[in-house]
């Protein structure tokens, strides 16, 4: 066998660039308990972090530096699920890792429960909006998210921040603010705006956005979109779930990714030079050969 050919059968790592998008879960829409009138604001997007050239991450930041990893070496992989909108147990989103990157999970959104009665929103990736009884809009995390709405007027509640604006604040007493705007990537290929916040409730609910539930008076808050990160729309009783997170990893089309156990995933064909890789569910491992 020629000196070549020993290197290559001994399958001897080498470095790779891969860019990244990860996106955490969104926080749960916030909600009254007691179904008394009293409103909750919108669930905060999950945190989004990208590394695309000429794309943004969250909270107004440049994209990351794409990762230098190894072939033939693992790296950890979780897709944050979206909270809860129970009006008796509401929950933030869950983080999104890949391997040095965390996108930190959206907070939920300020409601009315019988114990402890009106409770803050939840800071997060993006935070969740503020209520009646508890006002302000929780904050973002730097560079992956922004605030949620605060609320100065009766009878209408904040939207749950975005990974690209600030939660809206209620101008009138008739309608809950909309969702922060979400950001957009073209890592796939086609471009999608993901991680936007949540409506808050009102005599009318305000809009979700880019994958964000929608704010209700009378009924349940609309759910964030999976893998997208969305927050829950606010609502009567309970707010809607935050949606999932998702992880997108972009590399050169020679590489094949490994998906290991217990990651729910696909690779695409190639195409422009790139193959991508969607995780949308689970915790575990990746590798590239």
């Amino acid at each position: 066998m020629s000196l070549l050919g020993i290197i290559a059968s001994q399958n001897y790592p080498r470095t790779l660039s891969v860019d990244f998008l990860v996106i955490a879960g969104g926080g749960g829409g916030g909600a009254s308990e007691d179904a008394t009138g009293n409103y909750g604001g919108g669930g905060g997007a999950g945190g989004y972090r990208s590394s695309v050239s000429g794309e943004s991450s969250g909270g107004g930041a440049s994209a990351e530096s794409s990762l230098t990893l190894s072939s033939s070496t693992n790296y950890s992989v979780t897709v944050g699920a979206g909270g809860s909108g129970d009006a008796t147990s509401f929950t933030s989103g869950v983080n999104s890792i890949f391997s040095t990157i965390t996108s930190t999970g959206g907070g939920y959104g300020s409601g009315y429960n019988l114990v402890p009665g009106w409770f803050a929103a939840a800071s997060g990736g993006s935070g969740g909006g503020g209520s009646e009884g508890s006002n302000s809009g929780a904050a973002g995390t730097a560079n992956q998210g922004f605030a949620g709405g605060t609320v100065t007027v009766n009878n209408a509640c904040g939207g749950g921040g975005g990974a690209g604006t600030v939660g809206a604040s209620p101008t009138s007493g008739t309608t809950g603010g909309a969702g922060g705007d979400g950001v957009a990537s073209a890592i796939t290929g086609s471009t999608i705006g993901r991680a936007g916040g949540g409506g808050g409730a009102g005599l009318t609910g305000g809009n979700g956005q880019a994958g964000g539930g929608g704010g209700s008076k009378s009924s349940t808050g609309g759910a964030g979109s999976a893998n997208t990160g969305g927050g829950g729309g606010s609502g009567s009783r309970n707010g809607g779930n935050g949606g999932s997170g998702v992880v997108i990893l972009r590399y050169i089309d020679s590489l094949t990714i490994t998906i290991g156990a217990g990651l729910t995933g696909s690779e695409s064909a190639a195409s422009g030079g790139f193959k991508r890789a969607t995780i949308t569910a689970g915790t575990g491992n990746v590798s590239w050969s």
